[in-house]
């Protein structure tokens, strides 16, 4: 019945497993007939808290009965304590919340723009131009998602998210992800930020390769430039520490967060820069009815309460580290590659191996909820609540089928 409405009534914009999921605790999911999963995408990242986080559910719950939206337009009792915990937990000095991790990425393209128009070159030199109006540039990388508006598909490299949504927002350039020298190419007086995602989860699960964000950062530095790293999937705890820039020891100027900021139990995303960048915004120049609402601000509290409570981030360093080393020694004439950091990883299949989407059906049989991505690699991403007796139980499903 569910499947026949949905297929009737809904929009053409997804392809599911055939799984429909009634309830979910933890790792675990179970179907409308009491079939038991094991979740191995955690909503791209969004419960890494795990399903139904007794705690973050409690907060909203408490939220609702009490207040649930004022706008910005009045303050409210909850998001200062939200602001309090995020920047002090980050390192960032100001906090701008959002709904959705897209919304987030605007917000930081808004954020370069207008600090490129108002304080570019006016902090190094005031006697120095600075970019003219309509002229500022932001550097993407090939194979980004960052979003699904019509000014990040406009610089996907992803040509089905482009086709047919056109005419597209102008002053993005596109340069090879990973390398430094194409990236030194394409900035220009005109450059205010560069944009990228630490390790491109939609792109394949896929890293630059080891120093290169640390040359990032030191053209950023000398080019006074604006570092900006979307984490809204790789961050807070995914990768085995809080953010995924932390394996290079650097430090964004602008950091986007999302998903998990709210252990899946609603949408919450953020923009978090020091105040010298986010003063660039005045009142009335951004805003959002439901950014920073009284549940949201609760639920975000709790999400990230759990993180450090549960020690998630170190479950994910341990436990990822020992199953990536236990799919390497997988011996299968399907597999090209292994890679990942903590709980992020994917199993990149020979092109002959017939695409990873059959793979993943063949896992849902057995009880194992994977997604493929970019069509030949199936992605791992289990909440970070997972136990190593729990890990043991997929890669024996995962065994079988590659």
């Amino acid at each position: 019945m569910y499947k026949i409405l949905e297929d009737k009534y809904g929009a053409n914009n997804y392809k599911p497993l055939d799984v429909v999921i009634s309830k979910g605790k933890g790792v675990w999911l179970w179907d409308t007939e009491g079939n038991k999963y094991m979740d191995f995408l955690a909503a791209y990242s969004a419960v890494n808290q795990g399903h139904c986080h007794k705690k973050i559910v409690s907060a909203a719950k408490n939220q609702i009965d009490q207040l649930t939206l004022t706008s910005r337009a009045f303050r409210n009792d909850k998001l200062g304590l939200f602001y309090e915990k995020i920047c002090t937990m980050t390192g960032f000095e100001k906090c701008l919340p959002m709904n959705s991790g897209a919304e987030a990425v605007e917000t930081a393209i808004k954020l370069a723009r207008k600090w490129g128009y108002k304080k570019k070159f006016k902090e190094q030199d005031p006697s120095t131009h600075f970019v003219r109006s309509g002229q500022a540039e932001i550097i993407v990388a090939e194979g980004n998602f960052h979003g699904r508006t019509t000014t990040i598909v406009g610089f996907s490299s992803e040509e089905q998210y482009k086709d047919g949504f056109g005419p597209f927002t102008p002053g993005f350039k596109t340069v090879k992800f990973g390398d430094i020298g194409d990236l030194k190419k394409a900035i220009s007086k005109n450059t205010v930020g560069i944009l990228l995602e630490p390790a491109q989860g939609e792109g394949g699960i896929l890293f630059p390769g080891s120093g290169y964000l640390q040359e990032v950062r030191k053209l950023c530095d000398e080019e006074n430039v604006l570092l900006m790293l979307d984490e809204i999937q790789s961050g807070l705890g995914r990768t085995g520490k809080l953010f995924c820039y932390e394996h290079d020891n650097i430090r964004p100027d602008v950091l986007i967060v999302g998903k998990a900021l709210s252990g899946g139990v609603y949408p919450v995303s953020a923009v978090l820069a020091d105040d010298k960048y986010m003063n660039v915004f005045n009142p009335g120049d951004h805003g959002s009815t439901y950014g920073g609402n009284p549940v949201a601000a609760a639920v975000g509290l709790a999400a990230l309460e759990v993180i450090e409570e549960e020690n998630l981030v170190e479950n994910s360093r341990i436990l990822g580290d020992y199953m990536i080393g236990e799919l390497k020694k997988i011996e299968s004439v399907k597999i090209k590659e292994i890679r990942g950091q903590g709980l992020w990883i994917g199993v990149e299949l020979k092109h002959e191996a017939g695409g990873a989407r059959k793979y993943c059906e063949e896992l849902m049989k057995l009880g194992l909820l994977c997604k493929e991505t970019h069509e030949h690699v199936i992605r791992i991403a289990p909440p970070l609540v997972i136990t190593k007796e729990e890990i043991d139980w997929a890669l024996e499903r995962i065994r079988e089928v590659v």
